[in-house]
């Protein structure tokens, strides 16, 4: 596909993009941990809260980002053209180990969590995944109706979980805000610190659509459907997490996994239980579809300029051979990794990897500054991602392994290929 063609991803189309990408495992396992480590529900909402503007904030900044340089490829595009070909190429390697086969690994895992089957472990998660490359490794066209549709019925049915649990609510029966009997002992700034790692996670995909921005209408409507899914989102995330954490008693659900189904049983009883699991199973689905969608398109990019095997550019009627190098990196990371080990690596790795493209903003080639008070989302997003970084490595310096891991490798990669 040349750089001009297939411009067919609308407004509603990226808005469905980045709320797919969003809500998927973070929001429905992180606040049961999160929950764990500060004691008290006060403190996980403002997390969620201060989250939803970090958030905000970056989906603001690479709109200004996309705006400048309009192409597919997202960090890897920015990084490459408004800092250096090397970070380009980091964040690119990022992105295919970490931003979307380790999210897509974390989402399908999560999935099995909620949706427990006779088959072996792991089996459906791989699934999952190879559904995904039936959907968008295929057909393009059919891939974008099957990813709105879905995430249009996700978000009825993920409203309704919120009006069932408001009526529980207005009947009596939310516990009210609690503090949980075995939260963690340490400094609360570390442990709010690594909260917001792990909450970063739930947020990540709001840049989700500067990933297809070479097959959208145009940078300006990218720029739009990232800040109207963000905010759509955090105000779910709200809502959601208000239930997840004051409905039932801190003790049931403080360090579960599958928070959002201990909720729903305390509400509406085990029925309402199964139906909630069915949607949050939907979610999961839906954001490994989407996910399927968008990294691709980075892997393409990257194709494009030399620095991966041509064979993984996506041309019109051929999406599938970078469709299936995302589904094998992903398949290899469900098999070896856990929910919480994946929880804080992508989490860190991600938003240090965002830090750094939103950053060109501030202190990239002079064509890509911003000036005036438009620096003010790039320096909230920039400062707040890199202190929550700072506190969980203070907190946990064990988490940070996986991260240089990573990007030791991309440098490997990087100086093999400049060799």
């Amino acid at each position: 596909m040349t750089r001009t063609e297939g411009r067919v991803f609308g407004f509603w189309t990226l808005t469905f993009l980045v709320i797919a990408n969003m809500i998927g495992a973070g929001v429905f396992t992180t606040s049961g941990f999160t929950l764990a480590a500060l004691g008290d529900t006060h403190l996980v909402l403002l997390a969620w809260l201060i989250g939803g503007v970090i958030a905000l904030s970056g989906a603001i900044s690479y709109g200004q980002l996309v705006r400048r340089i309009p192409v597919s490829g997202g960090e890897y595009a920015f990084l490459s053209q408004a800092a250096h070909p090397f970070a380009g190429f980091v964040a690119g390697w990022v992105s295919l180990l970490a931003g979307f086969s380790g999210a897509i690994a974390f989402a399908a895992v999560t999935l099995e969590t909620y949706l427990p089957s006779p088959l072996p472990p792991k089996s459906l998660a791989l699934l999952v995944v190879l559904l995904g490359v039936l959907a968008h490794g295929l057909n393009r066209k059919a891939g974008t109706i099957a990813q709105n549709s879905a995430v249009l019925l996700k978000l009825v049915l993920l409203l309704a979980f919120v009006g069932v649990s408001a009526w529980a609510f207005l009947s009596g029966k939310w516990e009210g805000a609690t503090s949980a009997t075995d939260a963690a002992t340490g400094s609360l700034p570390l442990l709010f610190g690594q909260s917001l790692v792990w909450i970063s996670l739930s947020y990540s995909g709001f840049n989700a659509g500067v990933y297809v921005a070479g097959e959208a209408t145009s940078a300006r409507t990218v720029a739009r459907a990232m800040v109207v899914g963000t905010a759509v989102v955090t105000g779910i995330y709200l809502l959601l997490n208000a239930v997840f954490v004051l409905a039932p008693p801190a003790e049931l659900v403080t360090g579960q996994a599958d928070i959002a189904a201990v909720a729903a049983e305390w509400v509406g009883g085990e029925a309402f239980a199964r139906l909630v699991r069915l949607v949050i199973a939907l979610a999961l689905f839906t954001s490994v579809l989407s996910m399927m969608m968008a990294g691709p398109r980075v892997y393409s990019r990257m194709a494009e300029d030399g620095l991966l095997p041509g064979v993984l550019v996506i041309r019109p009627g051929r999406t599938w051979p970078p469709v299936v190098l995302q589904a094998a990196l992903a398949i290899l990371l469900i098999l070896i990794g856990t929910v919480q080990s994946l929880l804080g690596y992508l989490g860190l790795t991600l938003s240090l990897c965002a830090a750094a493209s939103v950053a060109c903003l501030l202190w990239g080639k002079r064509d890509v500054r911003v000036r005036g008070w438009a620096i003010l989302a790039p320096a909230v997003f920039v400062t707040a991602t890199l202190l929550s970084a700072v506190l969980l490595v203070l907190r946990d310096p064990w988490q940070a392994h996986g991260t240089v891991i990573t990007l030791a490798l991309g440098a490997g990669a990087y100086a093999l290929r400049a060799r």
